[in-house]
């Protein structure tokens, strides 16, 4: 990376209905990278059709994406800013609507009315990740990111609540953890040797247990097989909700842990995301130990925010509510500005 500023995976809702890339994700992308950030990812991009989350999301299940792939790729790459895609299977957060039939879970799930998914459906979720990975390499990406967090498919195997499975992938969180390292070690395996992979992953909320994701990003780390860790934490200095670790920010509970590679030595880099949106939020960020940072709502305001920094480190970014030509200037396409439409208080008209 030429600086320590990525794009956070932003959902958008620009793709075309059959996961194909269009010309505003394009744009919306591309924009970004030529801005300055040191790492642009994509949205979350679906690796089988039934774990679509939203409409208008970018799809990595079939080999009729990888053109689209590659378009996208070559211009993030051209700017210096690395390219990855982030792998997401939405388990039972796809809506039936959307996929046209019940959506799938580790376990029975009353509420959302998932099914769960059978051993032979749990090997072949971790081949269509690892396949969606082997297309993104195909494609030119420098790599991957893979969506363990916010409640979606791989977050659900890790919750201790959510998943009831009594087979290998349920029980201890070693269990739990299983489809997790099983995906990374299959992209270890088919992905070029310098194929960077990294794992996004949310310490609370969504069933998570902040002690379990420091155990998972611990045994990330000295596995030597991740290129980075990406830790959404959704406010960056606000005390965790487990009393344990009262008096302590939520970026402070997870930038103790150590960085360096059991095996080799390598150092991995820690990533974090949540509300850091001036100057002075990622100079705090950095000075309580992450190592880069994704930024989100301060990326849509700014598609230039990083060469902005570089220019004036003082400089103040605008602030909510914008206008809807105000976003559509800094590359957002109507139905990504619908959706900022949904954020309260974020466009203004």
């Amino acid at each position: 990376m030429p600086n320590r500023i990525a794009l956070a995976p932003l959902t958008n809702s620009q793709s075309k209905a059959d996961g194909t890339l269009s010309e505003a994700e394009r744009r919306w992308l591309v924009m970004r990278a030529s801005g300055g950030f040191g790492l642009t990812m994509t949205a979350a991009a679906h690796v089988q059709a039934i774990g679509q989350g939203f409409a208008g999301q970018l799809g990595t299940f079939s080999d009729a994406h990888i053109a689209g792939l590659r378009e996208l790729a070559q211009q993030i790459n051209i700017t210096g800013s690395v390219s990855i895609a982030q792998l997401h299977h939405a388990g039972n957060r796809s809506p039936a609507l959307l996929i046209g039939e019940a959506p799938v879970c580790p376990s029975n799930d009353l509420e959302t009315g998932a099914r769960a998914l059978n051993p032979d459906e749990v090997s072949g979720l971790v081949t269509d990740f690892v396949t969606a990975a082997e297309r993104c390499d195909a494609a030119g990406f420098d790599g991957v990111e893979l969506h363990g967090a916010h409640g979606y498919m791989i977050c659900q195997f890790l919750s201790s609540t959510l998943n009831r499975r009594d087979d290998q992938y349920g029980g201890s969180l070693e269990n739990r953890s299983r489809l997790l390292f099983e995906i990374i070690s299959g992209i270890r395996e088919n992905c070029r040797p310098d194929f960077i992979l990294g794992v996004r992953l949310s310490p609370e909320r969504f069933g998570m247990d902040i002690n379990e994701i420091r155990t998972v990003t611990q045994r990330l780390i000295d596995s030597d097989d991740v290129d980075f860790v990406d830790l959404s934490l959704w406010d960056c200095f606000k005390e965790p909700q487990d009393l344990n670790f009262a008096g302590q920010t939520l970026i402070e509970v997870v930038t103790d842990l150590e960085r360096r590679s059991t095996p080799t030595g390598r150092y991995v880099p820690l990533g974090v995301a949540g509300k850091l949106q001036t100057p002075p939020d990622i100079g705090e960020a950095m000075t309580l130990g992450a190592d880069f940072v994704l930024l989100g709502r301060a990326a849509i305001l700014h598609h230039d925010y990083p060469q902005l920094l570089n220019a004036d480190p003082e400089f103040v970014p605008n602030h909510i509510p914008v206008s809807a030509a105000y976003l559509a200037d800094e590359g957002l396409s109507e139905p990504f500005i619908d959706y900022m439409r949904t954020w309260k208080g974020f466009v203004s008209n």
